[in-house]
C-alpha cells in the first residue's frame, strides 16, 4: 500500500486567512534553517503580492537567517487584503526506480564509478574498485530515463557537455549521475533526500532520516569544477525541486512500492495504486528503453 508522506510532519504551513486548511507542510530535520524553509515555500506557494511567514502564537516572522527552523504551524499573510495564496499545480514527475540493464546504461554505470570511485552522499571509498568489485554501490540516474520524452521536450539536454559514448540527448551522461550506496538508491529515486547546490550541496531529508544523510554536503568528487565531467548543478536543482514539491505540497505525492518478489502481482498491485497507468506506462517505457538497441 502506498504510504503518505503526510506522516509524522512536524511542520504545517497555512494560508492565514485559512487557519485551519494546511496547504502542505515537512517533518523537520536539522538542516532546515528560516532561510532553507523560505526557499522552500517560494517553490510551493504561489503569491499574487507579498506576505509574511509567521510562526502561529509567537507572533515572529520569519526572516532568511541560518537559524534553525522551529516546529510548528505557520501562516502565510498576504501584504495587500485582496492578495491571494495558492500552491502551484506544478507538475511532479512519477517516478520509478531506475536500473542499469542496457549498454547505454552499462557505458553510464561505468563511467560514474571512474569518476566517483565512492559513495558521494556518504563519502565510503570503494577498497574493492580495483579488482572490479563494485557490491552495494549503484549508480544513480538524477533525471531519470524512464522520463526522456520529458528531458527533451524541457531542453535538459542543454546542459550536457559531456556526451563521452552518447548518440542524441545526453541523459546518460555521467553529468547526469552520482555514485551512491545501493540503499540510498531508491530514497534518492523517491525523492526522500535530496541534494540543494544552492546551499553548498547540502543533503535534506525529507523522510525518517534513519541513516543519518540529512545535513551532509556532497563529496567534491563528483561536482570538481576542474573536472568537465562533473555532475551538472542545473540537475540537482532540479531533483531538489521536484522533491520539495513531491514532500511538502498538500499531502504530498504518495510513497510507490518498488518491492515485488517472484510471484507478485506486479501489474495488478501497480494498476490498483495510486497514478496506476501513468506508473505501469513508466514502468514499461524504462524497461523499453533500457532493451533498445544504441
Amino acid at each position: 500500500m502506498p504510504v503518505s508522506r503526510s506522516l509524522r510532519r512536524n511542520v504545517h504551513f497555512y494560508d492565514a486567512s485559512r487557519p485551519d486548511r494546511p496547504l502542505g507542510g515537512l517533518r523537520l530535520h536539522r538542516s532546515i534553517t528560516a532561510k532553507n524553509f523560505l526557499f522552500m515555500l517560494n517553490i510551493v506557494i504561489i503569491a499574487d503580492c507579498p506576505h509574511s511567514v509567521t510562526l502561529r502564537g509567537s507572533g515572529v516572522t520569519l526572516t532568511p537567517t541560518d537559524e534553525p527552523l522551529r516546529p510548528g504551524d505557520y501562516d502565510l499573510k498576504a501584504d495587500s487584503p485582496v492578495g491571494l495564496i495558492s500552491v502551484t499545480d506544478e507538475p511532479c514527475i512519477l517516478r520509478v526506480w531506475s536500473h542499469t540493464v542496457s549498454s547505454r546504461e552499462n557505458r553510464f554505470r561505468n563511467l560514474v564509478r571512474e569518476r566517483d570511485g565512492k559513495c558521494v552522499i556518504t563519502g565510503l571509498v570503494n577498497a574493492d574498485a580495483d579488482i572490479g568489485d563494485w557490491t552495494t554501490f549503484e549508480a544513480a540516474h538524477i533525471f531519470p530515463v524512464s522520463h526522456r520524452d520529458y528531458f527533451r521536450n524541457q531542453g535538459f539536454s542543454r546542459w550536457i557537455t559531456d556526451r563521452t559514448g552518447e548518440l542524441d540527448l545526453g541523459i546518460n551522461s555521467c553529468q547526469n549521475g552520482l555514485l551512491m550506496q545501493s540503499n540510498f538508491h531508491q530514497l534518492f529515486d523517491s525523492f526522500k533526500f535530496s541534494i540543494n547546490p544552492d546551499d553548498n550541496y547540502k543533503i535534506v531529508s525529507f523522510d525518517s532520516d534513519l541513516l543519518g544523510l540529512d545535513g551532509r554536503v556532497l563529496d567534491r568528487v563528483c561536482r570538481d569544477p576542474n573536472d568537465e565531467r562533473s555532475v551538472r548543478d542545473e540537475l540537482l536543482r532540479w531533483h531538489f525541486r521536484q522533491a520539495v514539491l513531491a514532500n511538502m505540497r498538500g499531502a504530498g505525492e504518495p510513497v510507490l512500492e518498488f518491492d515485488f518478489p517472484a510471484g507478485t502481482d506486479m501489474v495488478g498491485e501497480i494498476l490498483s495504486g495510486p497514478d496506476g497507468a501513468k506508473r505501469m506506462e513508466a514502468e514499461l517505457f524504462a524497461r523499453l528503453h533500457q532493451i533498445s538497441p544504441n
